[in-house]
């Protein structure tokens, strides 16, 4: 049989896949959309004596983004500008609380000045990890940003933020922070201009930071995912010397399983849209393609001893919808509600394997 060169390529897949998924997606409530608030880049999930807890990027705007030549200080530029930490609790995962802020954004000359978001917490030996990304003022379109690290004993807090940063951009490459990235002196490294996306796994005794980068000279499109190792959560971490270690992906989620790292693969790259794993958590491989995966999602962590297979701690989870420009296909009679709203006040949906669309037909 005669085969052309994208059939050679190709590989059939297995019906019986276990990390391939499909996925749908519902309303929550407490969550929703809210015009003149933002809510966006959930963290994974966990359940601490008998609730559902989670931490998401909340930020309360006088008028949506107005881009970078015309933001001010109470006028963001971003849907992510100007934005605190908070989180919220629910009993069944639908129906969820608003609780309030749980690291804000710091004072005038601190690191952190012109925002605190995108977080993932660890639980790790009784005590609650979370690691952030942090934004300084005045923030223009190629300033770096960098990675920061709170901890409490409890998941309600109170929150202590650390003195500095525990993850800074590459400080190669040459940049005027007013222009755009491309508009570069000098390029960097993948990593130069931002390190974002932070998420925490301990694994082999070691505190394992993976995160996204962004570089001077590369385009926004670009990112690729890296992984930075310490002893301590609190660091110093000291990069691997073979990051990037995917080619591909924009928000980092992953998690373990089999002594491994799963993640979620998406947006960016020839390898976006795709489930990896890495038995060392260095070297990832696809092993699945996903059809509309959830973006920037955060799971629910389940027990380790509930870990028995791939997507066990990817079942369901809260994903943030940008109401103008969602990649979610609009299901029946618009679930969603996203038909109708004319702004852009990103907020939070339900995710979950579709189990009876998972298999290929």
């Amino acid at each position: 049989m005669a085969l052309s060169a994208a059939m050679r390529r190709f590989k059939a897949p297995d019906k019986n896949n276990p990390w391939f998924a499909k996925f749908k997606y519902s309303p929550i409530t407490g969550l929703g959309y809210e015009k003149g608030v933002v809510r966006r880049d959930p963290s994974a999930i966990l359940r601490i004596d008998g609730d559902y807890f989670i931490w998401y990027t909340r930020a309360a705007h006088p008028c949506p983004p107005v881009g970078f030549d015309r933001m001010t200080d109470t006028l963001p530029a971003t849907p992510w500008d100007l934005a605190d930490i908070w989180y919220a609790t629910s009993a069944d995962g639908h129906h969820w609380q608003e609780r309030g802020p749980a690291v804000r954004r710091g004072g005038s000359g601190a690191y952190d000045e012109r925002g605190v978001f995108t977080a993932d917490v660890l639980q790790h030996d009784g005590r609650f990890y979370m690691v952030y990304q942090v934004a300084p003022s005045p923030n223009y379109r190629s300033t770096p940003e960098s990675i920061a690290i709170a901890w409490a004993d409890s998941p309600h807090g109170p929150w202590t933020k650390s003195q500095a940063p525990i993850l800074e951009p590459d400080p190669s490459g040459i940049v005027d922070e007013r222009l755009d990235r491309e508009d570069c002196i000098e390029p960097g490294a993948w990593d130069s201009l931002q390190v974002h996306d932070p998420a925490l796994i301990f694994r082999e005794g070691k505190f394992w930071l993976y995160y996204k980068g962004e570089g001077i000279g590369f385009h926004h499109m670009e990112s690729k995912w890296g992984v930075a190792i310490a002893d301590s959560p609190f660091g110093p971490y000291e990069r691997s010397p073979f990051n990037p270690v995917t080619n591909s992906g924009h928000e980092v989620v992953v998690w373990g399983y089999a002594g491994g790292v799963a993640g979620l693969v998406n947006r960016c790259g020839p390898e976006k849209n795709t489930i990896q794993y890495a038995a060392d958590g260095i070297h990832f491989e696809v092993m699945a393609q996903l059809v509309v995966p959830p973006q920037a999602a955060g799971p629910y962590r389940v027990d380790e001893k509930d870990n028995t297979e791939p997507l066990a701690r990817f079942r369901w989870g809260l994903c943030h919808v940008i109401p103008q420009s969602s990649h979610l296909i609009k299901q029946g009679n618009d679930p969603l509600g996203l038909a109708g709203i004319d702004e852009p006040w990103d907020f939070l949906v339900r995710w979950e394997l579709d189990e009876q669309r998972r298999t290929y037909i």
